[in-house]
């Protein structure tokens, strides 16, 4: 065998030959939930999801981070969904809206609700429509049917969102920790709910990003799948989701076409991308 096959070969099954076959580890984070307006509930954070998938140099794997939920301004509407984000053939499901007297959103994590001070039934978080689950179901509201009412937290990426209860608002479910990124981050809070004119306080963001309630609700952070806070005059947006991949540093990610903002780290022979906005392909060499 001459010197120059032996080293075409040597190079497609090792760092930086096309062809050659990877293990990628993963964090794939979907847009979390907008909290609903009016009397409302906290957004659902998005889905969480992380392992590792194998992966062929040379070959285009799809990409998409997902924005977060749309905050609403008109009473009583429930709060936007989170929009999925994508690796390959990972799927992580956009956080569900938080409602006030209808079934809050279901999705990654479901959305909390509220009782309406006119006697509005109340409805649920839901449980996640996405098997295997990605989150945690939101809370309950309460009202006293005469002159107020508290809005239940959207469910979290580690925990469900809070009841609400005469106290005051639920808080948001606390979102997951990951350390692909080389220390611990946590993802997918849930946001909390409104407390409307109620005793006590607003229902507080879940770690991991979740906004507050209040008038108007805290949006979720950017990047982390975090609910939106149940609102006021408007309900708090979803936090964007995120795409990590973590390989061995001997490759060399691309995004042929481009539509993809990311930037990449090495540290102990790995290197680790992140993906903040937008939807394309990648590949490794």
């Amino acid at each position: 065998m001459s010197g120059a096959l032996s080293a075409m070969i040597a190079a497609a099954f090792s760092g930086g030959g096309g062809g050659g076959s990877l293990n990628v580890d993963y964090l794939v984070v979907a847009g979390g939930g907008a909290g609903g307006d009016y009397e409302s509930g906290g957004g659902g954070a998005g889905g969480f999801r992380t392992a590792s998938l194998a992966v062929t140099a040379g070959t285009n794997y799809t990409i998409t981070v997902g924005a977060g939920g749309t905050g609403v301004t008109n009473p009583g509407n429930i709060g936007g969904n989170g929009n999925n984000s994508v690796f390959s053939t990972i799927t992580s499901a956009g956080g569900g809206g938080g409602a006030r007297a209808a079934q809050a959103g279901s999705g990654g994590s479901g959305g909390g609700c509220a009782d309406s001070n006119r006697g509005g039934v109340v409805g649920s978080g839901n449980t996640p429509a996405v098997s295997p689950s990605q989150g945690n179901n939101g809370g309950l509201g309460f009202s006293n049917l005469v002159s107020y009412t508290q809005g239940g937290g959207g469910g979290g990426a580690s925990a469900v969102g809070g009841a609400a209860g005469p106290s005051g608002a639920g808080n948001g479910g606390a979102g997951a920790a990951s350390s692909i990124s080389g220390s611990s981050v946590t993802y997918a809070g849930g946001g909390g709910g409104r407390n409307a004119g109620g005793p006590g306080t607003q229902g507080s963001g879940g770690a991991g990003g979740g906004g507050a309630g209040g008038d108007p609700g805290v949006n979720g952070t950017a990047n982390t799948g975090g609910g939106g806070g149940g609102g006021g005059s408007a309900g708090g947006a979803g936090g964007s989701g995120i795409v990590i991949l973590k390989y061995p540093d001997s490759y060399t990610i691309s995004n042929p076409g481009g539509g993809l903002t990311y930037s990449t780290s090495t540290a102990g022979g790995y290197k680790v991308t992140a993906f903040t906005n937008g939807t394309g392909n990648v590949r490794w060499t």
